[in-house]
């Protein structure tokens, strides 16, 4: 979904997502999906919202499909702030559970908060 403004010389298209515009973290979703469809399917990208989680067996795999990733969205105009990024990560924290080697896991946290 995409807001345009009409000027007196040409046309103004926002970068970024209004404040109050409905549907806008579905439409943003369903468009990443379209985008990334391919390596979604061959379970090597998870994403969620504004999430990607590369999944990889090998480090020149991972390098390969994060090249991927970036140039596709390069090509639809998405970017991404490098300061929010975590690379080569062998376990991560998402939506409440730890992703890493052994599997996925409960944070320990949650754990703790449950036993005590």
């Amino acid at each position: 979904m995409t807001g345009v403004f009409m000027m007196y010389v040409s046309s103004f298209k926002p970068t970024v997502m209004f404040f109050g515009m409905t549907n806008s973290p579905a439409t943003f979703q369903a468009m990443i999906n379209e985008i990334l469809r391919d390596l979604i399917n061959k379970g090597k990208v998870v994403v969620f919202v504004n999430n990607i989680l590369v999944r990889t067996e090998t480090e020149e795999g991972h390098d390969e499909i994060v090249k991927e990733i970036l140039r596709r969205l390069k090509e639809n105009d998405l970017y991404i702030k490098l300061e929010k990024c975590m690379w080569k990560v062998r376990k991560i924290e998402f939506l409440g559970v730890v992703i890493g080697p052994n599997g996925i896991e409960i944070e320990k946290k949650k754990v703790d908060g449950v036993l005590s």
